[in-house]
């Protein structure tokens, strides 16, 4: 199952971070913000992802590059022809397709335009800009067990985002745009979709958080997976700082990984 990673946004509430880089760049501990949630998801079994790219795309491109060489001991040896030695090279086992989904590419655009590179088959996704402890795993076979359209992980948190309407069978019945102060469940990402929501998505400018998830949520095919460990987005200079102040603490819940 392939891995979708939504890393095409700017960043306007951390733009100092932004500038010359794009959000999912934005390093805790020392690495990118979107390299902690691949290798959440690799812990998991899943080491195949499409990165969807926009704002300065070459950045990603760069870094997945020089990846390898970044990780390993190498001898620059100009004496002889130039030749380059890698020494105890080491990288995760990825496949990675960095796409240039478009600079101004709403969210539901940026799925929209991967859809070759996904096949006819589920595939998870999540954006590039938050963590959690979710077991990925019990996620998937809960998508498989009901049978919907799509999934999404729900969590508890007074904080502005999506909100969701849960029911019976935690079938989402509605699907609205946060507002202030909001005590409900609300949209973590860490998504599974079946190939039915290309359908849902009609160009670069559909937004996945209206018009897909809501007509999901009328038409019963939208269903939350409640977690109720640790997520956090990283949206603000105050939400990076504790991030990393977590990370080189040795406290991250999301490391997953040895």
């Amino acid at each position: 199952m392939k891995v979708v990673l939504l890393a095409g946004g700017y960043g306007t509430r951390i733009s100092e971070e932004t500038k010359n880089k794009p959000k999912p760049m934005v390093e805790i501990g020392g690495m990118p913000i979107l390299w902690h949630i691949m290798k959440e998801y690799s812990s998991c079994g899943y080491n195949e992802f499409i990165i969807c790219a926009g704002y300065k795309q070459e950045i990603v491109k760069e870094w997945f590059n020089n990846y390898f060489l970044h990780m390993s001991d190498v001898t620059f040896d100009f004496a002889q022809n130039n030749k380059m030695i890698v020494h105890n090279g080491y990288a995760e086992p990825w496949k990675v397709t960095v796409v240039d989904t478009g600079l101004n590419t709403m969210t539901g655009g940026r799925i929209k335009r991967i859809e070759k590179y996904v096949g006819n088959e589920p595939f998870l996704m999540t954006y590039g800009d938050g963590v959690c402890d979710v077991d990925i795993n019990k996620l998937v076979e809960f998508h498989n067990e009901h049978g919907k359209i799509a999934t999404l992980t729900a969590v508890m948190q007074e904080q502005q985002k999506g909100v969701l309407d849960i029911g019976y069978g935690n079938t989402v019945r509605s699907f609205r745009e946060k507002s202030q102060k909001d005590e409900a469940p609300i949209n973590a990402g860490y998504m599974v979709l079946n190939p039915e929501i290309f359908k849902y998505i009609e160009d670069d400018t559909t937004v996945f958080e209206q018009y897909p998830l809501n007509k999901l949520a009328e038409e019963g095919e939208l269903m939350s997976y409640v977690h109720r460990g640790f997520w956090q987005c990283m949206d603000t200079k105050r939400e990076m700082d504790m991030l990393e102040k977590l990370w080189s603490n040795g406290q991250a819940p999301w490391k997953s990984w040895k």
